[in-house]
């Protein structure tokens, strides 16, 4: 690309500028920032080069591409938190090639990807500013890695920055490290990555060249348009693209907003022109328009007389109207009893709100509780006890502050209820369909690699407990043949594990994914116990048990995994390989108090590669349902004998169907996103863990 001078943008912001002095002139007061926040060329809320102190709204993600002649970048920014911002990116330097080799990457150009965090630790106040600091593409190759701590402060349309970075942000070094004059160790800053890359190099922080940053951001008074003005503190003499020119550290730049989507244009290094195109939405409130029955009116009057005549008529209107699917009903002198399962209404209080107000209005009005039993297969999960006069009345709003879910409680079925009856055993075939999609960035061969298809899965129940399960994977679109990427030639102590993706993935476009005998039972309140044994994945077949704690709506749950399996053959669907291996966990799941609509597990134990430590995974979820998650493996294989990228790492979406439909389902899709995959901190994966399984105990994904 053509460097281009862009006197035009000067004359807009001239303009622009001309209504704001009288405006100025008559504000003596502070005010709060408008929402309009927006996204730097790297990715992140930010002006152009340089970041601030700002956070955009809690949830918000913002998906990103900028150019700026040396540099395509994509990004996806999600503020997790309101004090908290993630971005991940990535960078295509147009100056590079991606390896010096054309029969490994051909003609494609260098990526390099990044990983930035933002954190709020002052939030702006009357008299004080907004203060954040950040770290930029650490735990990576370091190409653009830097650390900062920036202020923010509004007066009127104005929104003032001033920042200080190290690293790629301070390369100018146009101030004195503050840190330097507490420790000469802080005075230079060690040169490339550690390990294999990937790794965080905390020894790096806040050393060598410093340098203050600021900038002005102006919301004119048309609403769409923003304007911005920076100072940035680096030099580009040593930048990945190469020594780029820099004729001025001013940078301008506007930015147009329509609906969901921000357009920028700027100027930079008084030489160079970028762009961007940038779109928005928010996780918490993003919706799908539903086409579902009203819920049920309850009548002023009951008839203390009504009795049951019509036994099609409470199933028919549990399935249509409150997705719950009936298996038996009980009813004694003062209560009713239903066991079922909910097969739509992913919101739990939803569900029996829906069911509540149809028992109200079917069932004789002298009963006074309403237990309801799920179940998830033949396994009971939860029982629902409803107080049916306070539920009525709240259900009618009888009162100001009525409230449904006061009226019930959720508790482990008890013996008692689940003694009223006996479920008739269900056996027998079963199928159903799923889709699936494996995606890969950053690939020699090409940047984005996918394969798309389905699951066809099918089993027999042969008892309440014992079923046959098998599942056939079909690939319907993909482009991994081109992977010809293969690590025969490392040098390497680990057993390839898994980094014969490439054999296994493409030998057939139809392939057993699974074939195996599972046991699973409630062995006592609260403690859920399974075995398993075939061909439990793609890679490996075995046998294998595990037991898991998880009481009703806790915040904690554990169990533990063991296996001992073998490596099937990437040949055809039957044969094994030698390599076989014992592997287990020890597994805690956590809700934090501290960080609301969060998950942490932590699997400590043995992987495939009979390498030995934890792996962390952190779950967010937001008000949609989506759930946006982290995970990382630390073992005991050093970065030299894992390869490249130190550690096993990794990200995913996890996207409820309900989303996507017109009526009330469950059920959700996963994305994941894997940047490097290697053999070290592999876990086996089982195809039916109790932690799913038991999803209903205590909900965070439904």
């Amino acid at each position: 690309m053509t460097a281009v001078r862009i006197p035009f943008i000067l004359s807009l912001i001239s303009l622009a500028l001309q209504p704001l002095v009288a405006k100025a002139a008559n504000n003596d007061n502070w005010q709060q920032l408008p929402s309009g926040v927006s996204q730097m060329a790297h990715g992140g809320v930010g002006l152009i080069q340089t970041p601030t102190a700002r956070m955009a709204p809690a949830g918000d993600l913002s998906i990103n591409y900028t150019d700026n002649e040396e540099y395509r970048l994509w990004s996806v920014s999600i503020q997790l938190f309101d004090w908290m911002e993630s971005t991940v990116r990535y960078t295509d330097v147009r100056t590079q090639l991606y390896s010096p080799f054309p029969g490994f990457s051909g003609d494609q150009t260098l990526k390099d990807k990044g990983i930035d965090v933002k954190f709020r630790l002052l939030q702006e106040s009357t008299y004080l500013p907004q203060v954040s600091v950040g770290f930029r593409d650490f735990g990576g190759t370091g190409f653009f890695e830097s650390e900062f701590v920036s202020l923010s402060k509004k007066w009127g349309d104005f929104d003032f920055h001033l920042g200080m970075g190290w690293g790629y942000l301070g390369n100018s070094g146009n101030t004195k490290n503050p840190f330097c004059e507490i420790k000469n160790s802080f005075c230079s800053r060690p040169g490339g990555y550690s390990g294999q890359g990937g790794k965080i190099d905390y020894d790096q922080f806040f050393k060598g060249p410093a340098a203050l940053f600021a900038g002005i951001e102006y919301q004119t008074s048309w609403q769409p348009l923003r304007l911005k003005l920076e100072y940035e503190g680096n030099d580009y003499q040593n930048d990945r693209a190469g020594e780029l020119e820099q004729d001025s550290r001013w940078n301008v730049g506007a930015v147009y907003r329509w609906k969901d989507f921000n357009f920028d244009i700027n100027y930079q290094r008084g030489n160079t022109l970028g762009f961007g195109v940038h779109y928005a939405m928010n996780l918490h409130s993003i919706s799908q328009v539903k086409v579902k029955p009203a819920p049920r009116i309850i009548p002023e009057q009951l008839d203390t007389s009504k009795q049951i005549t019509d036994r099609d008529a409470l199933p028919k209107a549990l399935f249509m109207e409150a997705g719950f699917a009936l298996r038996s009903s009980q009813m004694t002198d003062d209560e009713f009893v239903l066991y079922g399962q909910q097969v739509s209404y992913r919101d739990h209080d939803e569900a029996i709100e829906r069911i509540g107000r149809i028992l109200a209005t079917e069932v004789p009005a002298n009963i006074k509780t309403y237990r309801i039993v799920t179940y998830n297969g033949n396994l009971p999960m939860v029982e629902t006890v409803v107080d049916a006069k306070q539920f009525i009345s709240a259900a009618r709003y009888d009162s100001l502050h009525s409230d449904v879910k006061s009226t019930y409680v959720r508790q482990q079925p008890e013996p008692r209820t689940l003694g009223l009856t006996e479920l008739p055993e269900q056996t027998g075939f079963y199928t159903g369909i799923e889709t699936f999609w494996i995606q890969t960035f950053g690939n020699p061969e090409a940047f984005y690699m996918y394969q798309g298809g389905v699951f066809a899965n099918a089993g027999y129940s042969l008892t309440s407990n014992f079923s046959i399960n098998g599942a056939a994977k079909i690939t319907l679109l993909e482009n991994f043949d081109k992977f010809n990427y293969k690590v025969d030639s490392q040098n390497t102590p680990l057993p390839r594990v898994r980094t014969y993706i490439r054999e296994y993935v493409t030998r057939s476009k139809v392939t057993m994914e699974n074939l195996y005998l599972q046991w699973q039972d409630q062995i006592v309140p609260d403690i859920y116990a399974q075995a398993y044994g075939g061909y439990l994945e793609t890679m490996f077949g075995g046998v294998g048990g595990e037991v898991l704690y998880r009481p009703v709506d806790s915040n904690f749950a554990i169990g533990f995994d063991i296996n001992y399996v073998r490596q099937r053959s990437y040949e055809n669907d039957l044969d094994f390989f030698d390599y076989k291996t014992f592997t287990g966990h020890l597994n805690v799941y956590w809700k934090p108090e501290f960080l609301p609509d969060t998950q942490l597990t932590f699997n400590i134990g043995q992987f495939l590669a009979k390498d030995r430590g934890v792996n962390i995974d952190f779950a967010k979820r937001f008000d949609s349902g989506i759930v946006v998650g982290a995970y990382a493996a630390f073992t005991n294989v050093s970065s030299a004998e894992y390869g490249e990228g130190s550690f096993t790492k990794g990200f995913y979406l996890s996207i409820p169907f309900d989303l996507f439909s017109l009526r009330p389902s469950k059920g959700r899709g996963r994305l994941p996103w894997v940047p490097i995959g290697r053999d070290g901190g592999q876990p086996l994966s089982r195809p039916s863990p109790l932690i799913n399984a038991t999803e209903q105990r205590s909900p965070f994904y439904d």
